[in-house]
């Protein structure tokens, strides 16, 4: 694996390694994901090379496991580091995120979401006495009109720096209640490891951590799009983008479907996730398919050979 290789950044405030006001050093953002590598899995090839942003590894992780060659690019210094550390057998830790999600599941119990009734809608395995259940005991006026208040734009803007606000819809509480319904109406909770680590904050049963294939994964610290602007022409089998365009500016975006563009093979697919509510019109399949439940878009769009 070595040592990563470091890339110039570029204009995107992903590279502060913060999510809220504050300035300081980067920090680790996300010691777990909360995006569904079973979309990549079933879209990727079954070898060749991807790219990937980082994060906290999982989905490197799990691509390198299928036999991919994977190159995780993040700018944020801290999320590298954390990601060596994972294949070198290190402990998942908690960042920012993590700790606002832990902080939110504090107030469920309030809300009248109490640990042993969510660990009962956790155990159900049939979508339709999920959808049932949800309704009935959870999806409470109590609980709506908590929710409404824990997740407004005045609170959000206590915690986040404006600028990934942008994405984020109008009454974001309404937003999110459809698409937590929208996944346990579809997924059996079960064996559902993101609707566990969501509500409780635990891994389901049986669940253990993922294990990487070390040498099959590149860490590079840097930007994504100045990365990708210097590789070759026909790079890349595959894309995985995480939701960087989330806060960023419409340039940056351009720029960096560009650069994915110019270096895909030919028949490579890139997926992209967006808190953001999907244009009229638009295809839901993946974001339905993908089981954290939180994103309005997912994307997955073939490269122009």
């Amino acid at each position: 694996m070595g040592r990563p290789r470091k890339v110039t950044v570029a204009s995107t405030p992903w590279q502060r390694g913060r999510l809220g006001v504050m300035r300081g050093r980067p920090k680790l953002l996300f010691g777990q994901m909360y995006e569904d590598a079973a979309v990549e899995l079933a879209v990727f090839p079954q070898s060749g090379r991807v790219f990937a942003i980082a994060s906290a590894g999982t989905t490197s992780m799990a691509l390198s496991r299928r036999g991919l060659d994977v190159t995780a690019v993040d700018i944020n210094p801290a999320q590298i580091e954390y990601v060596r550390g994972r294949l070198g057998g290190a402990p998942i830790k908690q960042g920012t995120a993590d700790r606002l999600f832990a902080i939110g599941r504090r107030f469920l119990p309030i809300l009248g979401l109490s640990r042993t009734r969510l660990r009962k809608f956790l155990e159900l395995d049939d979508a339709a006495r999920q959808t049932e259940y949800w309704h009935r005991q959870l999806d409470t006026a109590r609980f709506r009109l908590g929710l409404r208040l824990l997740i407004n734009p005045v609170m959000l803007r206590t915690v986040y720096d404006r600028t990934f606000l942008k994405v984020v819809p109008p009454r974001f509480d309404r937003v999110m209640r459809r698409r937590l319904e929208r996944c346990f109406s579809i997924h059996p909770n079960r064996t559902n490891p993101y609707a566990w680590r969501l509500l409780l904050g635990v891994d389901r049963p049986g669940e253990h951590p993922i294990a990487g294939v070390a040498e099959r994964i590149e860490l590079i610290q840097g930007d994504a799009a100045t990365y990708l602007e210097r590789c070759g022409k026909q790079s890349f089998d595959g894309f995985t983008l995480s939701n960087i365009l989330d806060g960023t500016e419409q340039a940056y975006g351009e720029r960096l479907m560009a650069a994915v563009r110019q270096s895909a093979r030919p028949g490579a697919l890139a997926v992209l996730r967006s808190f953001a509510e999907p244009a009229p019109g638009t295809a839901t399949e993946w974001a339905e398919r993908d089981r954290s439940m939180l994103w309005g878009t997912v994307s997955v769009t073939p490269m122009p050979s």
